[in-house]
């Protein structure tokens, strides 16, 4: 995709528009996704009246990190601090809430800015062409409630192994889901069955989170933005904006860091992924069980030339704390190290990448001997509902959940992390890491080299990231055609 917007086929453009006509559909702007104020009223008095996961096109606007799940409209932010109580670390942990987007994910965001920009300029007919949306688990599911809304047919990829919530789901929204062998770490296969759709389908547009720019780009904006106003609202005299802690996943999420480093100079951007699968921790391989965070690999979107630490997490350690968080011995123990039941109650809006980057928050602050005056921000991408048939089987497998375990867990996972598995990265490792780009997207994916050395220019990212004025505009422009 050109980022830009520069090729626009007028035929094409026309068609959507008036397909988006026929559905009633509008489509919101960045702008109005960072502020959700400058919604039109005759939208937001909609909106009243529609669910948050309604296949409805109103709910395009609700694709912001400020939804009010009490009002079905508008705050400013959803968040929730995670205080040392439950850390162990003086500095403040502060995790913006993915729960409340449509689809329970952020992920809705991230396919918006892969296809909305195709459609508006001619690049994606959706009358004619249906969209491919290649996936470990959410993203899919984002790109196929994305394109009914939009009034587009979905293909939906994702890993067999992935929880049933997900294909349950999909199954009622994607127009085809297709389940490729493995699990949350085997991404080639995903990347096979695309050349194979490629190949047979011409019919198919391939939407790779992992390498269109619209992914980051949209997390730049819109999740960066939502990160700054949430900062402006809770931090205190003397506090600083610390770290951005993420997993790396298709490095969408991640470059709301690269917007944070152009308002805080010294802001420490965490990538985060799986002991099991260490790529960029140790250029390794491996499966695992935290669903949603893609590995084996660095994605083509990633600017590793920002990304300061990586930091390991074993997989076991946030399965544990999934169950100490969500089941009834665990929350009550947590309560007597004094936890609100407040607070309590929220701990299930972490979902088990969420856990992760806590993990990989608490390591942060650890290593850089972070103290009360630095505040982490994580994004808390989705939520236990969406894991809530790995409950009763880690009880299968383990037995029941009980207050030695839930004592045991929280010692040796919360009060017990370290700074172990972490991997500070310096110029020449941040070089070798784009370098590493090489084998997948060059031997593999059809990418030249000419594009990968651009990839490590400087200019070419904040050319990438440039380009909110340019989207707006060309979104105005096609609302305009579509003359609702």
């Amino acid at each position: 995709m050109d980022p830009k917007l520069t090729r626009i086929n007028e035929d094409i453009v026309n068609t959507a528009a008036a397909r988006c006509r026929e559905q009633g559909i509008t489509i919101p702007t960045l702008a109005q996704m960072k502020d959700p104020s400058l919604i039109p009223a005759a939208v937001t008095d909609r909106l009243k009246d529609v669910g948050l996961w309604d296949i409805d096109p109103l709910n395009l606007f609700r694709i912001t990190w400020r939804n009010d799940p009490e009002t079905g409209l508008f705050n400013d932010g959803n968040f929730v601090e995670l205080p040392s109580e439950l850390t162990g670390v003086d500095a403040r942990i502060i995790g913006l809430v993915g729960k409340y987007f449509p689809t329970g994910a952020h992920k809705v965001g991230a396919a918006f800015g892969c296809l909305v920009p195709r459609l508006v300029t001619g690049q994606f007919d959706p009358t004619t062409q249906k969209a491919v949306w290649p996936s470990t688990g959410n993203f899919c599911r984002g790109g196929a409630f994305d394109s009914r809304l939009l009034g587009c047919e979905s293909v939906a990829i994702l890993p067999e192994e992935m929880s049933q919530e997900r294909f349950d789901w999909l199954k009622n929204v994607a127009s085809e889901v297709i389940a490729t062998p493995g699990c949350e770490s085997n991404v080639k296969e995903i990347y096979d069955k695309c050349w194979e759709i490629r190949e047979t389908r011409p019919e198919c547009v391939i939407f790779n989170q992992f390498e269109e720019f619209g992914n980051p780009v949209w997390h730049y904006h819109v999740t960066g933005t939502a990160v700054q106003q949430v900062f402006e609202q809770v931090a205190q005299p003397g506090q600083r904006l610390a770290a951005w802690v993420t997993a790396t996943g298709s490095a969408g999420t991640i470059a709301a860091g690269d917007y944070l480093k152009t308002k805080h100079r010294d802001l420490i951007i965490t990538a985060v992924e799986a002991l099991q699968c260490p790529t960029l921790y140790a250029c390794g391989f491996g499966g695992h069980r935290i669903e949603g965070i893609g590995d084996k690999h660095v994605p083509w979107v990633h600017n590793v030339r920002n990304t300061d630490l990586v930091s390991a997490v074993d997989d076991e350690q946030c399965m544990d704390l999934l169950r100490l968080f969500n089941e009834p011995a665990g929350q009550a123990r947590l309560k007597e190290l004094g936890l609100t039941q407040d607070l309590v109650d929220q701990l299930p809006l972490l979902g088990i990448s969420s856990i992760c980057n806590l993990i990989a928050a608490i390591k942060t602050a650890r290593y850089y001997g972070m103290d009360s005056r630095d505040v982490i921000f994580l994004p808390l991408t989705d939520s236990a509902e969406m894991y809530s048939s790995r409950l009763p089987e880690l009880t299968a497998a383990k037995g029941a959940y009980d207050r030695d375990q839930a004592i045991a867990d929280q010692s040796r996972w919360l009060a017990g992390v370290t700074t172990d598995h972490l991997r500070e990265l310096s110029y020449h490792d941040r070089w070798t890491l784009h370098n590493f780009k090489y084998f997948t997207w060059v031997e593999q994916q059809g990418r030249t080299v000419d594009e990968l050395r651009q990839l490590w220019d400087r200019d070419f990212w904040t050319e990438i990231f440039d380009v909110a004025d340019d989207w707006d505009r060309r979104i105005m422009e096609f609302n305009e055609r579509i003359g609702l």
